[in-house]
């Protein structure tokens, strides 16, 4: 909702006016921003969809386009037939990026969807050198998404803004917060199962992994086998999110929709968790659709821990009692057309 008004105000940052290449995200809500960088006759950069087929396209209008056919070069389906692909190695100078969000800080701290492609897509942009320290970023949201955001959610690898728009406000956040400077791979948000779905980021990890950068994932660290950064970004959205819709049976309005350890959440160690596998999750699925399912049956884990990704998510209560409930009430529950897989997760049923 505002976001075509949102997008227009775009055009009034000088960092826009300035700017020669710009990367948008490819969301539908960003449409507007494509269109914007298209009509104002600049080079337009949008990611490829979960960097599955690369890692950039190049927008290129025929000659002579009529706005008619920018509007079209702006959508999902005109970059897919007016587009030339960018990889590691292509020539790229961006000068603004624009991502979209789901909360944003007047600070500048940014919460994205909890996968970190944002995030990734510029670590990768520093790597070849396609992005410069003051190079400026922007996110256009609704403005019921700017909240207050603790400090402490962020990580090293977080990408922060330094514009807002909104269908009512432009905000200079004056971010001081450094920006990634290449992928963190330890603490990156994707496993080595998911590493080759993308061989992009495959091929950028053994380029690194040659020049002598250590590149062990998360789950192939010993040290830090047991964290995963999946979940802490589902707890951050949640934790950001202060005006939740009430639903039946939920906690009142207001309240943190996940239980927490009140004393000290992250201090629970990894034997006093049971996880619960749900398995068979329609792609269109919304984690937030999950968690009002569970919020009904009265079955909310202590963690969340979804990848949507591979069609499945974990979810983490403190004591076995409370997961055998989750999976008897989640038995036979249909989301999105799909009949869920509900089971204890692997490594609980050998415990048992």
């Amino acid at each position: 909702q505002g976001s075509l008004q949102a997008c227009c105000s775009l055009r009034e940052l000088d960092a826009f006016r300035r700017a020669r290449e710009v990367k948008v995200d490819p969301d539908k809500p960003l449409e507007g921003a494509r269109l914007a960088a298209l009509q104002a006759r600049k080079t337009l950069l949008v990611p490829t969809p979960r960097l599955r087929t690369g890692l950039f396209n190049r927008i290129v209008p025929p000659p002579g386009a009529t706005k008619e056919i920018l509007r079209r070069c702006a959508t999902s389906q005109g970059v897919k037939e007016h587009s030339v692909p960018v990889g590691l190695d292509g020539k790229a100078h961006v000068d603004l990026v624009v991502v979209g969000s789901v909360a944003v800080s007047e600070k500048g701290w940014r919460i994205g969807k909890g996968e970190g492609y944002a995030d990734m897509e510029y670590a990768m942009m520093v790597s070849m050198g396609a992005v410069q320290e003051d190079t400026p970023v922007v996110t256009i949201v609704h403005d019921c998404q700017v909240l207050d955001i603790a400090e402490e959610l962020l990580d090293d690898h977080d990408l922060t803004v330094d514009y807002i728009l909104t269908p009512t406000r432009t905000i200079q956040t004056n971010c001081k917060r450094p920006k990634p400077q290449g992928i963190m791979w330890h603490k990156a948000k994707f496993s080595s199962e998911m590493l080759g779905k993308i061989p992009i980021l495959k091929t950028l990890r053994s380029r690194e992994k040659q020049a002598g950068k250590d590149v062990t994932l998360q789950d192939e660290h010993p040290a830090l086998a047991n964290t995963n950064i999946a979940a802490l970004s589902n707890e951050k959205v949640m934790a950001a999110n202060t005006q939740p819709r009430a639903v039946p049976h939920s906690a009142p309005v207001g309240q943190p929709h996940v239980e927490r350890d009140p004393v000290n959440p992250r201090a629970e160690g990894s034997d006093t968790v049971t996880a619960v596998y749900v398995g068979n999750l329609p792609a269109s699925l919304r984690v937030s659709e999950l968690k009002s399912a569970l919020r009904e049956l009265r079955v909310v884990p202590a963690r969340l821990n979804w990848q949507g990704a591979q069609h499945r998510a974990f979810l983490e209560y403190r004591d076995r009692g409370a997961a055998g409930r989750a999976v008897s009430s989640l038995q036979g529950l249909s989301l999105g057309g799909n009949a869920l897989r509900v089971e204890l997760a692997k490594s609980q049923r050998s415990k048992g």
